[in-house]
């Protein structure tokens, strides 16, 4: 089974590497990081030793980290993936089980940010940075395990990469705001997305997601997004923090599963864990799968 997977994966992941641009020649590579900008309701994150933590405003995140949401209407917490988080206003307020959100964060033309919605699971693979002499190559790769997400992807170079991993594929994204739920659903306001998946008999299918247009993996139907979801994402594409959900602050409610990290394997299955009311958790599992 491990070894069907990897093969599986290596299939999607070069489909995927034709489709948009060649690797760079061997450079001196930066290792990058997340900033946590913004969190409604409440969230938390574990890099891989079963201990869970709540995630705070001023959060840095690092590869190897899964994020997970809670599971209440209108809870999210939004990343800026880079070195730096210039010119946010980024603070928290009250006690800890009350975080307030930043409503004034602009990210900056260089910078990528991503919304984690409720219900959520995502972790970091990868980020990192290499200059060229020429320009800046980066290449980030997430990996959406549960739920879904927003994404706004700035200026890149043509050698850079920025992926999305789903249980059932990958998307490359090129220069957008983009949506991506964890069935290979599809939505972009612009630029566009490369979708490299598996349909139901198999078969290893490649679409080309523009902008204006919607892609369901499942039904493997194209279609135009609908005005409303064209104003969602370009809101959140500029910045503006509450752009489809009312702003909430929630007791987090642990759904015991955890999941194992592998900054070279990615994740094992699920098990079962225990973690207290408060966003924190520690538990041992079992889990059953490929990574």
């Amino acid at each position: 089974m491990i070894k069907t997977r990897g093969l599986a994966w290596a299939l999607v992941v070069g489909a995927l590497s034709l489709a948009m641009v060649r690797p760079l020649a061997a450079q001196t590579v930066t290792q990058g990081k997340a900033t946590v900008i913004r969190v409604s309701g409440h969230a938390r994150y574990t890099t891989g030793n079963n201990v869970w933590k709540p995630v705070q405003v001023g959060d840095v995140i690092r590869p190897g980290t899964i994020i997970q949401t809670d599971n209440k209407k209108g809870s999210y917490v939004d990343l800026v993936l880079g070195d730096t988080v210039g010119g946010a206003s980024i603070a928290a307020s009250g006690d800890s089980s009350t975080i307030t959100p930043v409503v004034n964060y602009h990210p900056k033309a260089e910078q990528n940010m991503v919304r984690i919605w409720e219900s959520s699971a995502m972790g970091i693979d990868k980020l990192t940075s290499t200059e060229t002499g020429a320009d800046r190559v980066t290449e980030t790769q997430l990996d959406l395990r549960q739920g879904h997400i927003f994404g706004s992807v700035k200026k890149m170079s043509a050698a850079s990469r920025y992926e999305v991993k789903l249980p059932n594929g990958v998307a490359g994204i090129r220069g957008t705001v983009y949506e991506i739920s964890v069935d290979g659903v599809v939505k972009v306001s612009s630029g566009s997305v490369v979708l490299s998946y598996f349909t139901s008999d198999g078969t290893l299918a490649t679409k080309v997601v523009n902008g204006g247009q919607q892609f369901d993996a499942r039904s493997g139907e194209l279609t135009p997004l609908s005005a409303e979801e064209l104003r969602i994402l370009e809101a959140f594409g500029q910045g503006e923090a509450r752009v489809s959900h009312e702003n909430q602050t929630e007791t987090f409610t642990v759904d015991h599963t955890i999941y194992h990290v592998s900054p070279i394997h990615g994740h094992h299955g699920n098990g079962n864990g225990n973690g207290n009311g408060n966003g924190n958790g520690n538990g041992n599992g079992t889990g059953n799968g490929g990574g």
